[in-house]
């Protein structure tokens, strides 16, 4: 993403708007793009500052509408997350205690046991996505923090391979995954 425009791709190379979302559904927006069928977005930043002012609005928009929030971040940075979450008017603690916010660091999600292990990341998107709908949530909007598979880390080498089969996963949700 650049500062000057908010372009982003789906996994397919279709835009967002061509397949739009049924009657039933309200639609997702995301930058300045309306997510459709395919809803999961690789998005990259320049800046933290552009980061969360891409993302807020798609997160906020996400608590209003009562939506599960699941995301996974740096551990160094949970505090920074949650602040910014708090500056766009989310109650985190209140959000949290009602399993609305699911906050976890990279070594509970991606580097469990130290590695990068895809079979074992798959199984968690599932859990995690399944785990909203029976919680009573009409979607879970996960937010998955990945600035990690820039480090030499055990398993990083998997990650295009995990990404693949991640988009075959995907299609099974309505559920965006960014």
């Amino acid at each position: 993403m650049t500062s000057t425009t908010d372009s982003v791709k789906t996994s397919e190379s279709s835009s967002f708007a061509s397949a739009g979302p049924n009657e039933n559904e309200k639609p997702i927006r995301f930058a300045s793009a309306t997510l459709g069928a395919k809803r999961h977005v690789c998005a990259f930043f320049n800046s933290p500052d552009e980061e969360y002012r891409v993302l807020l609005p798609f997160i906020k928009e996400g608590f209003e509408r009562g939506e599960k929030a699941f995301h996974i971040v740096n551990p160094a940075l949970r505090e920074e997350h949650l602040r910014r979450l708090e500056s766009a008017g989310i109650d985190t603690d209140a959000a949290e205690k009602d399993g609305q916010l699911a906050l976890r660091n990279w070594e509970d999600a991606y580097l469990r046991e130290g590695r990068f292990d895809q079979d074992r990341m798959l199984a968690l998107i599932e859990e995690v996505l399944e785990g909203g709908k029976q919680q009573g949530f009409p979607l879970t909007r996960l937010v998955a923090h990945m600035e990690w598979a820039l480090e030499d880390r055990p398993g990083v080498n998997d990650l295009v391979e995990y990404e693949t089969r991640l988009n075959y996963l995907l299609p099974r949700y309505k559920d965006p995954v960014i």
